[in-house]
């Protein structure tokens, strides 16, 4: 069995990384509880991580490609076991935010290496044996990542959940020092700093505006100064990609409308299938009333389906047309948060789950084709940036919807707040978004008590059925894109196992 030792070490590490994307969202509400913490840090314990993955993937993967993959793989482990610790301990909101940004950092330099590490191991059947239980290994975390969060969070407290990935990395490590050999490209380009800085500044700027312009206003000088220079450092990034020796992503693939069609259908798939889930959880937990491991309970439809029907429909459809099933899996996306925003006051958690299984159906659908229709549409010497820029936008789009969608959803708490009995609305909106409302409730005169309770139900309902809205309208925008831009040609080449495990991956999330 110790021919299998290099995927053991691969998946260990692989584990954590998607379980960390998942099994922060039913924790939040004790976390903001435990820091202290409102609404912007808990958007940006989700961001940050998500942020780092997009935006290092590429360089991870170049850097690995010069230096050893094994070396990077090990000090990607390292270090996202120093930052699972330093998340644990971490004693105000900033803290953990600066932490998690590192933990991505360690993230991205495993993510970018894994598949390299397990296709330079094995050859021929045990490789095709080797992808297909990584991407099985992968799915799971990202199903489990809910319930392993729900069981450390209410019997353990919410630090538990970084700090169970210290046992896991140190067995991670023995075994990819004993057993994982160091591979290079012998034709390796040098690092594109300057694209991974001008692209790291644009995204991470576009992001912090979109979180800001909910707290301090659209037209605010902070937030219109972050979105020029978000726009800036895009024009920058364009500039040094097109005229760099060495770019990090060639811009001349977007020629392609295949290929951009399947970026564009990754990154809305991301938001509209994965970035409203946080909000659905501090509904779960502070108004419904679950504990974190039955709030976890509630979210698993999602990812059980999209791992299903990515191992079992996704397989049998291999030789489809990625626009029948990319496309298609973003139809089925929409349907379902279009089925979840029929939430209304009174609903409990079962309300959710016909339109969480149509949404994971459609994302086990959509995800197996997509990998392989992204490097099947360019030439195949650009096939690894290829796979790096699909995860990238999927990445990106994890941390870009988890802003607007957090702005629509305060947005929709604020309005019905309003001219309510609550004296401050925003107030009120701040503290419901933080987990609270079960202070807010209890901090109303007995008399008002029943009218400010069914006003924060209400005041749920609309914020959920705004964000539940927008994904839908992004799933039939992802949709319509790619059915426009891709071809009816199914995909040849890629590595057909790898791409099962994006199917319940909400990265980043929540690829997950």
């Amino acid at each position: 069995m110790r021919k299998w030792l290099p995927l053991t070490a691969v998946s260990l590490g692989a584990f954590m990384l998607l379980v960390d994307v998942t099994i922060v969202t039913v924790a939040l509400p004790d976390m903001a509880t435990g820091l202290h913490t409102g609404f912007t840090d808990l958007q940006w314990v989700l961001d940050v991580y998500a942020l780092a993955l997009a935006a290092l993937l590429l360089g991870a993967g170049s850097l690995a490609d010069r230096f050893g993959r094994r070396r990077i793989y090990l000090g990607g482990l390292v270090l996202f076991a120093a930052a699972s610790l330093a998340c644990g301990l971490a004693g105000t909101g900033g803290e953990l935010i600066l932490f998690r940004g590192v933990q991505g950092i360690g993230g991205a330099a495993m993510f970018a290496t894994t598949m390299a590490l397990l296709n330079t191991s094995y050859q021929g059947k045990d490789r095709g044996i080797a992808f297909g239980v990584w991407g099985a290994v992968n799915g799971a975390a990202a199903a489990a990542g809910p319930i392993v969060g729900g069981l450390l969070t209410e019997h353990l407290g919410w630090r538990w959940i970084f700090f169970i990935n210290l046992p896991i990395s140190v067995v991670a490590v023995l075994v990819t020092l004993r057993a994982v050999r160091e591979s290079r490209d012998p034709q390796a380009r040098g690092l594109d700093l300057p694209g991974l800085v001008s692209f790291t500044v644009a995204a991470g700027a576009l992001t912090y505006a979109l979180i800001r312009g909910a707290a301090d206003g659209w037209g605010s000088t902070s937030t219109l100064g972050l979105f020029a220079l978000s726009a800036v450092a895009l024009l920058a990034f364009v500039l040094v990609e097109l005229k760099g020796r060495n770019p990090m992503f060639d811009l001349g693939l977007l020629r392609n409308p295949g290929f951009t069609g399947v970026l564009a259908g990754g990154m809305l798939l991301s938001v509209a299938a994965f970035s409203y889930l946080v909000y659905t959880s501090l509904w779960l937990q502070s108004v419904r009333g679950l504990g974190p491991v039955a709030a976890g309970l509630g979210l698993v439809p999602m990812s059980a389906l999209a791992f299903v029907v990515a191992a079992v429909v996704g397989r049998r459809l291999h030789a489809a047309s990625p626009r029948l099933t990319i496309g298609g899996g973003l139809l089925l996306i929409a349907v379902g948060a279009l089925l979840q925003a029929l939430i209304g006051p009174g609903s409990s958690w079962p309300v959710l789950v016909p339109g969480l299984a149509v949404a994971g159906a459609g994302v086990g659908l959509a995800t197996p084709a997509m990998a392989a229709a992204a490097m099947a549409a360019v030439p195949q010497r650009r096939s690894g940036m290829a796979g790096g820029a699909l995860n990238t936008a999927r990445q990106l789009g994890n941390a870009l919807g988890i802003a607007v969608l957090g702005a629509v959803f305060q947005a929709g708490l604020e309005h019905r707040l309003r001219g309510g009995v609550l004296p401050d609305a925003k107030r009120a909106a701040d503290a419901l978004t933080a987990g609270q409302a079960g202070a807010v409730i209890g901090h109303a005169p007995q008399a008002q008590r029943a009218v400010v309770t069914e006003l924060v139900h209400q005041a749920f309902a609309v914020g959920l059925r705004d964000a539940f809205l927008v994904s839908g309208g992004l799933g039939l925008l992802g949709a319509v894109l790619v059915f426009a831009l891709v071809g009816r040609a199914p995909a040849q080449g890629g590595q057909p196992a790898a791409p099962v495990a994006d199917a319940a991956v909400p990265m980043a999330a929540a690829g997950h």
